[in-house]
């Protein structure tokens, strides 16, 4: 499908494999955080990743916890590492940063070979049926000593928010730039705000000030279920423009994006979106700046 390289920077290795999705069998129950999935969750089919590897010149590929275990942190981690000298090639593992003891789960975390980062899932919408935590984390100091706590072990951060949180986390991370942080999913605008789109261009204008933040293209899904290129296009471009084609990292985010579309039109549009790109920058975007910014050294 493409001669450029394709280090996948968002999978969910985990998944594909237990396929832990609950609303996946009948009786449905999606009630939230972004609407209902029944009808597309009729047809899911989870393509193998292989599929994924041939088509798509896949070289390279960094695993993203989710948090399901939230009562042992390193059981992704450790299983990950037992599957052999296989993808991924970079973990981002999970910690719970508001945890007591979230520097020792760090250390653990960060003495596997190939974590790179953590990820805690902050999303906090004053709306509970968006919500992912009860409460903003991002605002809470034990959460943001947690967050501090990264740079000691050599850790970066993938930080899934709203773009109503991301603003208040400005301070923080400027605070911290030895800690690289990717923003996940384009930031995920919420539309069904009445400023939604403003926010969400709010919040992105304020990370991409920061030099040690990056973006991950993917997660078309959380824009709009029934997404099609015209509607998640203008996002990426603006995105791109925010951070410059250094910052971006294109991201498949498998299996939960065949819930919207399969492999293939998420990948072509992710191609399509950034065709008037030269050639380097489009390497960058779809393999060189996760093997960089992940510390993969992967040979492209």
């Amino acid at each position: 499908m493409t001669d450029l390289p394709f280090v996948d920077a968002h999978i969910h290795l985990w998944d594909l494999a237990h396929l832990r999705y609950p609303w996946l069998s009948p009786p449905f129950d999606d009630s939230g955080p972004n609407g209902s999935v029944e009808p597309i969750a009729r047809n899911f089919d989870v393509t193998d990743y292989r599929a994924l590897l041939a088509r798509w010149n896949v070289v390279g590929a960094v695993h993203i916890d989710a948090g399901a275990h939230a009562d042992d942190a390193l059981a992704e981690t450790e299983w990950l590492e037992g599957q052999g000298d296989v993808l991924p090639n970079g973990i981002v593992a999970f910690a719970a940063l508001d945890h007591p003891a979230v520097d020792t789960v760090l250390a653990q975390q960060a003495a596997h070979a190939r974590v790179r980062g953590i990820r805690h899932i902050v999303n906090w919408h004053p709306d509970v049926r968006r919500s992912y935590t009860a409460r903003d984390l991002t605002q809470d100091p034990q959460w943001q000593a947690g967050f501090a706590a990264l740079g000691r072990h050599g850790l970066s951060f993938d930080l899934q928010c709203y773009p109503g949180q991301m603003p208040g986390l400005v301070p923080l991370l400027a605070r911290h730039p030895e800690v690289p942080v990717m923003i996940n999913h384009l930031g995920m605008p919420v539309l069904s705000d009445a400023d939604g789109v403003a926010d969400w261009r709010k919040g992105m204008a304020a990370l991409a000030g920061l030099p040690h933040v990056a973006v991950k293209i993917s997660g078309f899904g959380f824009i709009r279920r029934d997404w099609s290129l015209a509607d998640v296009a203008p996002f990426v471009r603006e995105a791109i423009d925010l951070f410059g084609p250094d910052r971006c990292m294109m991201a498949s985010d498998v299996p939960t994006d065949l819930l919207f579309a399969d492999i293939d039109r998420c990948m072509e549009a992710l191609h399509a979106v950034v065709a008037d790109h030269g050639e380097a920058d489009r390497r960058a975007m779809f393999a060189g700046n996760a093997n960089r910014l992940y510390r993969l050294e992967l040979p492209l």
